[in-house]
């Protein structure tokens, strides 16, 4: 039987445009990453937060013959907010437009802006082709069943268009405890139509991610920043048998590189179905592409 070939898709991956590379390396976020980076030692990877388009097909995209990345965009919030300059959404349109053939986006959010951050979301979505919201919600500051959020869960609901979030631990020295999964509970209950995607695995609280996205329908685990080698168990085995519907590949490139992934995934000795559905086939259905 012939396998079956099909390009890695990533919903989780960090590139920059050139105006955007530069203004970032002064930014406060840039100052943040820094520190979870030497917190991981992987401090010899910070020149891959501001790698351009270009050098990152020739170095990672087009050996491993990967299809697509999702790229989260946009001011960013509280302390991870560019202090520097306003974000523009036409011109972060025009980026992504320009490799829309590798590129998609999703829109960060930061719902301390109140309605004027849910009308950004709609026009992303309906006028440049986003594929949702991104939330961070240590920087935010708020748990994320906050009702701060509602307006954009709702917006996300009318628009069809799914919500990822960081869960687990911050890295960055931010409480935690605004991400934990459990909160997601109370979100999906009321918001049944929201797809949910809690990413990085949702470390240290992975069985509680795992359970939610059981449960609920629309939620679903993103493995950004976690390699596959010190993936739980307990999520390898979801993964590849009653939840392979339910879980999505993602690296928050550059903290975990593609290239490792990849070799670490073949590794794990997954079954074939599975693996097909946490490289490709569920970053298809949940974000359209």
């Amino acid at each position: 039987m012939t396998e079956e070939k099909y390009g890695m898709i990533d919903v989780w991956c960090n590139v920059r445009s050139g105006a955007d590379a530069e203004a970032f390396k002064e930014s406060e976020q840039y100052k943040v990453l820094l520190f979870a980076m030497q917190l991981f030692k992987m401090e010899d990877r910070m020149r891959y937060w501001t790698i351009s388009p270009e050098e990152f097909f020739e170095e990672i995209m087009d050996p491993l013959g990967m299809e697509k990345v999702i790229i989260p965009i946009g001011q960013g919030a509280g302390e991870l907010g560019s202090k520097e300059r306003r974000f523009d959404l036409e011109e972060a349109a025009k980026f992504i437009e320009k490799y829309s053939d590798r590129f998609a986006a999703q829109l960060m959010v930061d719902p301390n802006r109140g309605m004027e951050v849910v009308r950004e979301l709609e026009r992303a979505v309906r006028d440049y082709g986003f594929k949702g919201a991104h939330l961070h919600p240590y920087s935010i500051g708020k748990p994320l069943n906050d009702p701060i959020y509602y307006p954009i869960y709702a917006k996300c609901c009318e628009l069809d268009v799914p919500v990822q979030t960081q869960v687990g631990h911050s890295a960055e020295i931010m409480p935690s405890k605004y991400g934990q999964p459990i909160l997601l509970d109370e979100v999906a209950i009321y918001f049944r139509e929201l797809k949910i995607i809690g990413a990085h695995t949702g470390w240290p609280w992975v069985e509680e991610m795992i359970a939610l996205a059981w449960k609920h329908p629309n939620v679903y685990i993103g493995t950004s920043a976690h390699a596959p080698k010190y993936w739980d168990p307990s999520l390898v085995r979801f993964l590849n048998t009653r939840g392979q519907e339910k879980v999505l590949f993602g690296t928050d490139f550059p903290v975990i590189d593609q290239r490792r992934a990849a070799k670490e995934i073949e590794e794990l000795n997954l079954r074939e179905a599975p693996k097909k559905k946490l490289l490709h086939d569920n970053a298809v259905k949940v974000f359209k592409l």
